[in-house]
């Protein structure tokens, strides 16, 4: 009885890391961070083109930044996107780890000579 037990585990563990193996972020993530003392707001759309992510990136003032090198790999999600606001251009590169329907990481700009990092955290849509 033990062993059958035991066994059901296993299997059952392996079931769930391959379920987590074939997790894709695909779809709309609404996402929040703070710059300073100030809440901010995006919305990342993730398709996928055949074997490949592709997507864009929507702030309040600019609308459908395609994102740069977009990859996901164990369950980790990297790409890059353009930030244009106040007359300024300014490279984000992210990295988020997805867990279910939450990703959370951080990106990190360049902006006036100096790196500046920042916690975000998404959800998506249902």
């Amino acid at each position: 009885m033990k062993a059958i037990l035991s066994m059901a585990l296993v299997l059952g563990f392996c079931g769930l890391a391959s379920a987590q193996d074939k997790a894709e972020p695909v779809g709309t993530w609404k996402c929040g961070y703070k710059i300073g003392d100030q809440q901010r707001t995006s919305t990342l759309t993730i398709k996928k083109e055949g074997d490949k992510i592709v997507g864009a990136m929507d702030w309040p003032d600019q609308k459908d930044e395609k994102l740069k090198n977009p990859e996901f790999k164990e369950g980790k999600l990297t790409f890059s996107a353009v930030r244009k606001f106040m007359g300024n251009t300014i490279p984000i590169d992210y990295t988020l780890t997805m867990d279910g329907d939450k990703l959370k990481g951080k990106g990190v700009s360049d902006y006036g000579n100096e790196k500046r990092e920042f916690e975000i955290e998404g959800k998506r849509e249902k």
